[in-house]
């Protein structure tokens, strides 16, 4: 009898014996620590991750009650809207617009946190700090025009009679947002690699917006068309905070931005109207050897992504110009010119041209005689 009970208490003592009872899980949403904000007018958009899991590690099963509350400078923290909910892993999207006492005055430090809580309105703690800031707006960029030129797309806008107090610098944020298709990286005419293709948005940053309220965009492509839009934006320098003896490292001073609303969008249609550059760097050089007697021409490369090739023009004395190379654009900067008389003087030029057909002005002319045989 003894031996059978010592064998069954060994059996419970085996492999499959639940170990130590683990406390439950109190079910604390893990915190959220990506938050940001941007401020565009009198609106503030908050964009974070919500968590998969609890701070135990497991997955969370139901939506989640989050909380959102706004310090100003050093303030309490303010519930700022209505809770929330979302579920676990989504997208958290909040926007508000800011009170009057927010939306005035001198800009100063506005800081956002989310708190996630469960059932029993308990949690982890806050989320990282979102940091904005508060105050007046600038004002809204008004008379925004476009002229597509050679060179880009030039921008002009109205300058702002009331500019910020001089605590706070201000700048001009255009935004470009490609509307046709982006074309695939390809070799062009001439076999030279087109760029990559263009972003479908990017932005532009002009200094000192109200002195010269004009800009450039160089960064184009012909045949495409564009949609531009501008904000003034506050950039604000807030002083660090006082170093403490536990901080290794001095604490920096932060920049903020507080942009303006955006202006109404005008479209660009970028059409290729204009000629290629004029070709540079002609030479012309004579040439004999036993069966012919020739002129070589070289000139310097142009630089443009949409250059179809050359043409090649000569004329004898002051007589009229004739193209003499084919239908075809030159490929690449260089003819060979066999037809000629020995002892005859001959003048050459050469025009740039694109695949639409726009040509560009003669170049310099370059004199050469053939030789004698």
């Amino acid at each position: 009898m003894a031996v059978a009970a010592l064998a069954a208490l060994t059996g419970l003592a085996g492999c499959g014996t639940p170990g130590a009872p683990q406390p439950p899980s109190l079910n604390l949403p893990d915190p959220v620590s990506d938050l940001s904000a941007n401020r565009t007018g009198d609106a503030v958009k908050l964009t974070w991750s919500m968590p998969a899991k609890n701070t135990d590690k497991l997955k969370l099963k139901e939506n989640v009650l989050v909380r959102i509350c706004r310090r100003e400078s050093d303030g309490p923290c303010a519930q700022a809207g209505i809770d929330l909910t979302f579920p676990p892993g989504a997208d958290g999207i909040f926007t508000e617009t800011l009170p009057p006492s927010l939306a005035t005055g001198a800009p100063r430090k506005l800081t956002y946190f989310v708190e996630l809580k469960n059932k029993k309105n308990r949690s982890a703690g806050l989320s990282n700090p979102a940091l904005t800031l508060a105050g007046q707006a600038p004002p809204a960029v008004a008379g925004l025009t476009a002229e597509v030129r050679k060179q880009g797309v030039v921008l002009h806008w109205t300058a702002n009679i009331n500019p910020t107090a001089s605590c706070a610098s201000t700048i001009i944020r255009l935004h470009r947002k490609l509307i046709t298709a982006a074309q695939p990286k390809q070799q062009n005419q001439i076999g030279l690699l087109a760029p990559e293709p263009e972003p479908l948005e990017k932005s532009l940053l002009v200094d000192a917006p109200d002195e010269t309220p004009r800009a450039i965009d160089k960064d184009i492509r012909f045949g495409q068309t564009y949609e531009y839009s501008a904000q003034r934006v506050v950039r604000v320098t807030i002083p660090a905070p006082p170093a403490s003896n536990q901080t290794a490292q001095p604490n920096q001073a932060q920049i903020l931005e507080l942009a303006g609303p955006l202006s109404d969008p005008i479209r660009v249609d970028a059409a290729d109207i204009f000629p290629p550059d004029i070709p540079t760097g002609l030479a012309a050089v004579a040439t004999q050897t036993a069966t012919e007697i020739s002129i070589d021409l070289s000139w310097k490369a142009n630089i443009e992504t949409d250059l179809a090739g050359y043409a090649v023009y000569r004329r004898e004395g002051d007589g009229p110009w004739r193209r003499i190379s084919p239908a075809d654009p030159v490929v690449g900067p260089a003819f060979h010119d066999a037809h000629v008389r020995p002892g005859q003087t001959y003048r050459y030029a050469v025009t740039a041209l694109d695949p639409t057909g726009h040509e560009s002005p003669r170049s310099a002319e370059a004199e050469e005689t053939a030789p004698q045989p």
